[in-house]
């Protein structure tokens, strides 16, 4: 096991490199200039070179994406914004506040909206799909496999817009979606997700139902499966510790990367609901060019894939006994 840990860690540290590297690069292939763009309409040549070099960008890339990730570890030094300790992943070029400042301060929100989420679809996802394989063939099945096909077509902003206008504004049975810290106000909280929670999970809970249900159907054709049948246990025992230990590995593996993308910044959830969290920070990013925010950004999503694989490749040998890791 512990080797296995090593060779993923240092696997997760090539990987980040990579993407942060790849997104530096491809930051500087799109034709606007950060620096141009602060600097205004009246902008003199002077003055342009002036704020590139305030800016850290009037090196080459290579120095520039250097001196981006020696600040992580060390701290750097920024002519208009003075000494950043580590770990520094540089200031906005926007908002001229640390990029990993900001990053915590929306992350809350991101986190609140992803939790809660993944509470309501792992529910009732897996067990719509355990259901459905329970009474394999009949009304429940088939009602249950048409829902969750109709429902994975649908997307986050047409249903999300929809949800709006009849629940907020027509019905007024539900607030309008907001983020408010769980510590201040629980209520809140709660109800201010609420409506985000469901949308979002709507879509997840399609792919886990027919995910689980498909799963659970091939497991409960096995032959161990079979062979626990003729001794005589019951069909409850048979279906909960064998059947559903055995499909519950790849449903975990997809769990855990739709769970590190979710803490990246559900963009769609977000920008529909208009929840300030990390996923409008990268929309923000993107479009002001921001390219420190976009990096630091990236990173911290790349982050939370990497690491939900490898929590989830120690719990999938957890979970089944015929995986083993080296």
């Amino acid at each position: 096991m512990l080797r296995f840990l090593v060779r993923r860690l240092l696997g997760a540290v090539v990987t980040l490199l990579i993407i942060s590297a790849v997104t530096f690069m491809l930051f500087y292939a799109v034709p606007r200039d950060p620096a141009r763009l602060a600097c205004g309409k009246l902008c003199t040549p002077e003055t342009l070179e002036l704020i590139r070099h305030n800016m850290g960008i009037d090196d080459s890339l290579p120095v520039q994406y250097w001196h981006w990730l020696s600040g992580i570890f060390v701290g750097r030094d920024f002519a208009s914004f003075g000494s950043c300790d580590a770990p520094c992943l540089g200031y906005s070029f926007v908002n001229r506040e640390p990029v990993l400042e900001t990053i915590l301060d929306r992350f809350p929100a991101t986190f609140s909206l992803a939790i809660g989420a993944s509470v309501v679809f792992l529910i009732f996802g897996v067990g719509t799909g355990m259901l459905a394989a329970l009474k394999q063939g009949k009304a429940v099945d088939k009602l249950a496999s048409s829902a969750s096909l109709v429902a994975s077509s649908m997307q986050i902003y047409f249903v999300g817009t929809l949800a709006l206008y009849i629940f907020v504004y027509q019905w007024q049975v539900l607030e309008q979606p907001s983020y408010n810290p769980f510590l201040d106000n629980p209520g809140a909280w709660f109800s201010g997700l609420l409506l985000p929670w469901l949308v979002l999970a709507l879509i997840f809970t399609a792919n886990y139902t027919r995910m689980t249900r498909s799963q659970m159907v091939e497991q409960l054709s096995e032959d161990y499966v079979r062979t626990a049948r003729a001794k005589g246990l019951e069909r409850r025992n048979v279906f909960f510790r064998f059947a559903w230990r055995g499909a519950m590995g790849p449903i975990v593996t997809i769990f855990g990367i739709d769970m590190g993308v979710l803490l990246g910044g559900a963009m769609i959830t977000e920008k529909t609901f208009s929840i300030q969290g990390v996923g409008m920070l990268s929309v923000k990013s993107v479009a002001t060019s921001d390219l420190p925010m976009l990096l630091g950004v990236m990173v911290l999503t790349a982050s939370f894939v990497v690491v939900a694989n490898i929590v989830v490749d120690a719990v999938y040998a957890m979970i089944d006994p015929r995986i083993r890791l080296s």
